[in-house]
């Protein structure tokens, strides 16, 4: 065990001490932080510039109806004819023209209005314009079969279905894209972690073996030591690069704001002006609704499983890169093994979003979280929605189970591995490899 201890030493101060490590562990936020604040500001200008919209309207049934918003504005043509109309939305470089047939048939011409732009429009534009016009169509045809539009519109209700657990606790529509988006936030933080910092371990196993420094280390530790310790001591060096990557990110973020005025939350702006914001009653209620969703996730469980996840799935692949690094040569000789590494990944991402989504209690969901190789991502993505304890401690035994098997899978295979030069391993050599 001492010799594990030194080993994860070690490698933690050869990972922290190198250059490109220290670079990219204060270069990454200042990039990430700096991508947030250009595309703030591009949203804000995109978000400030006022669409000139032509209206020609022959049928002079929509004079009236047209409303202007923050980044729309209708100016309304008359006395003209379409192609000079259309010469002057060229001339004046507006952002285009909307003609409205004359025609008394209203089916006729809910399919005659045209708009005519140098480019395709945006959909909030042609959304914008669309609602207006098919809300007056739809008046107008009401009135024609003798009902009134407004006597339709108050006998008409929104069913809003309430949601409630046979427990009597109250869920609700929004509460299912809440748990989503922390359970897959949890899934493809392990998922990049397991990319970025698995590819390190295999990389530092290959330079060592070039190098010939493994024929030093091997003569005085077991390989099943020197393999843990690497893992460990590389997962330490990642673990502490990445908390550094969150208190510098959330430092320059602070900054940016206060110093500079970037609201990084200016991208959603767009989104924010489709609501109705003179309802600060709907949207108080829908704050409400947000924090109680909040309150109601299983954070404590969260929590300990995610660390449990989280630590058994990236020393489970850390393991397989490990071994990957002792079969080869060079990293140019990894793209043969890296598919059976990967694949399970994706399927796991892949697994969680389109299953876990529709039915987080489904057989695929289950089955799929207990597997090993995908259990770390899907059964992240399915506590929030509430898993029995049992299951998730079955879940995390096989993951360790699993953990324990691979590594004594790759301590074979390193310890033959590292010492093996100028050849390319196969697959079915690496399973001889295993009798040695």
């Amino acid at each position: 065990m001492n010799h594990l201890s030194l080993i994860i030493v070690r490698e933690f101060l050869t990972k922290v001490r190198n250059k490109s490590f220290i670079v990219m562990t204060f270069l990454s936020p200042l990039i990430f932080v700096g991508i947030v604040a250009l595309v703030a500001y591009l949203s804000s200008v995109n978000n400030s510039t006022v669409r000139t919209i032509y209206v020609l309207d022959e049928s002079d049934i929509f004079i009236g109806e047209f409303n202007n918003s923050t980044n729309l504005k209708y100016q309304l043509l008359f006395d003209t004819t379409l192609d000079n109309a259309k010469e002057k939305t060229e001339t004046d470089e507006v952002y285009g023209l909307l003609h409205i047939p004359n025609t008394t048939n209203l089916d006729e011409l809910s399919k005659r209005i045209t708009f005519y732009s140098p480019d395709t429009p945006s959909l909030t534009a042609m959304n914008n314009m669309t609602d207006m016009l098919e809300k007056k169509l739809n008046a107008l045809k009401l009135q024609e079969a003798g009902m009134d539009p407004e006597i339709i519109d108050k006998l008409q209700l929104k069913l809003d279905i309430n949601q409630q657990t046979y427990k009597g606790q109250e869920t609700s529509k929004m509460g299912a894209g809440l748990k989503l988006i922390f359970g897959g936030l949890a899934g493809y933080l392990l998922f990049m972690f397991i990319i970025i910092y698995g590819n390190m371990i295999m990389r530092s196993v290959i330079e060592e073996k070039t190098s010939r420094v493994i024929e030093v280390i091997i003569s005085s530790v077991k390989p099943r030591i020197l393999l843990l310790g690497k893992i460990l001591g590389t997962t330490l060096a990642g673990i502490s690069q990445f908390i550094a990557w969150v208190l510098l990110i959330f430092i320059l973020m602070t900054v940016a704001s206060s110093l500079f005025g970037i609201d990084t939350t200016s991208t959603m702006a767009s989104t924010q002006q489709t609501l109705d914001t003179n309802n600060t009653e709907g949207i108080q209620d829908m704050y409400t609704i947000i924090m109680m969703e909040i309150m109601n996730l299983p954070i404590l469980n969260l929590i300990i499983m995610f660390i449990l996840f989280f630590i058994g799935g990236y020393l489970l692949y850390a393991s397989m890169y490990a071994m990957i690094g002792a079969a080869v040569d060079s990293e140019t000789d990894t793209q043969q093994f890296m598919m059976p590494i990967v694949m399970p990944l994706v399927l796991g991402i892949y697994v969680g979003f389109f299953t876990v989504i529709d039915n987080p209690h489904g057989s695929v969901s289950q089955i799929f979280s207990y597997i090993p190789f995908t259990s770390p991502i899907v059964m992240l993505m399915r506590i929030p929605f509430g898993v029995p304890l049992w299951q998730q401690l079955i879940s995390v035994a096989i993951l360790f189970a699993t953990f324990i098997l691979v590594v004594w899978v790759a301590a074979k295979i390193y310890r033959v591995g590292i010492l093996m030069y100028g050849k390319k391993p196969s697959y079915k050599e690496l399973i001889k490899w295993l009798k040695y």
